[in-house]
Formats: structure tokens, sequence, C-alpha cells
């Protein structure tokens, strides 16, 4: 994992990544760019909590690991904070991990907690962006109880999209995993989805069909 101090374009940085125009310049001006390579631990858990990170690009997921060696994935962040929880811990309660190269801020927690404090405007950004987290997550729950890969599809393209229609932002494989299924049954379930002329696939995109009638 390597560490670069160089001063970071701050106009652009907000463009790609939305949630970086609330922080305050001086809270800003203390960021380090962060590079990592895909596997890279950003940090593990046990270990005392130093930063606050934010990913700009890639991916960057919080996992536990089962004692069967089984890897859980808990979140996953892209363009977004990572590990919010642990700003209030002193230790982190998870393994951090860069799912592929991944370029990342980190901010000392200390200075992070004080902004937080100081920064009126800030605390509104960050507790907004909490809540929406936490529907996200309520979401995921729902859409994980239930039973079939094709109301797991369909919840997500409604809870996720807009007018029926969702872009991905990961690759299937990734996304199936987000939903509980493994890559074959989401395959198969698309597939079926396509001949019954209930959902088009293209590019990237999701496209729900109204069902006649209805």
């Amino acid at each position: 994992m390597k560490v670069n101090i160089k001063t970071l374009d701050w106009p652009e940085l907000i463009a790609s990544t939305p949630c970086a125009g609330f922080v305050p310049n001086a809270l800003g001006a203390l960021g380090q760019r962060v590079d990592a390579e895909a596997g890279t631990n950003l940090f593990r858990i046990g270990e005392a909590v130093r930063y606050v990170y934010l990913v700009v690009r890639g991916e960057a997921r919080l996992i536990r690991r089962t004692i069967h060696g089984q890897e859980i994935i808990l979140q996953r962040s892209r363009c977004g904070f990572i590990a919010e929880a642990s700003l209030e811990t002193k230790s982190y309660h998870c393994d951090a991990i860069a799912a592929e190269p991944t370029t990342l801020l980190q901010f000392p927690v200390g200075a992070f907690r004080s902004a937080l404090d100081d920064e009126p405007m800030f605390c509104r950004g960050w507790q907004s962006l909490l809540a929406k987290e936490v529907r996200k997550l309520r979401a995921q729950c729902e859409r994980l109880s239930l039973s079939s890969a094709a109301d797991r599809i369909n919840h997500y393209i409604e809870s996720e999209g807009s007018n029926g229609v969702v872009s991905l932002t990961q690759t299937k494989k990734a996304w199936a995993s987000e939903l509980g299924l493994s890559h074959e049954a989401l395959y198969r379930a698309l597939r079926k989805m396509q001949d019954k002329n209930l959902l088009r696939v293209d590019g990237n995109q999701l496209i729900s069909n109204p069902v006649p009638g209805r």
C-alpha cells in the first residue's frame, strides 16, 4: 500500500466522488492519497482506529472470516466512506481489503472527529450520509429475505434504480455476491426473465418491462 502525499485536486475529486464535497477545507488539507493493489489489507480487525477512509476509485470491502476460513462481506464501498461505525470505536471491528486496484483518501481520525464537532455543515452532511447508508442496509436486508433470485433482482431494480431502470456499477459476479446468489444462479435468473420478456439487459443497464394489464 503506497501513501501519496502530493497535493490533491479537490475539484476533480468532488466531481467523481460527490460526498467529498462536504469535507471542510482544513480537514481536506490533512487528507492523504492511498493507492492499494488488489488484495491489500487497509486495516485489520482489532487494530487501533487511526484513519477514516474515503474510497475514490475502485472498491474496498469490510470482511470477516469464519473459523473455516470463509470470507463474509459486510460492506462494499465505491466512491464513498467505509467503516463509518469505526469512528465511534477504539479499534476496527472488521478487516478491510482492496477488492481491486483502489485509491482512497485517509483522514486522521482525531481531526475528523474534531471537524464534526466544530463544523455544523460537515456534521449535517455526515448525518445525511449515515441516514442514506441505513436506508441502503434496510433495503439490502429486505432483499436478502426474499426467496427467489428473480424477486431479489426486481427488488434491486426498484430500490436502487429509477423508473424501472438501474445501472450496475460492478461486475455481475460481484453483484451476484451482493444479492446472496451464486453467479450461475444470477445468470440463469436473468436469462429466464429475459425469455419471459420481463427484463431487458442493455450493457450495464437492467430495464424492467411492464407487465401487461398492470
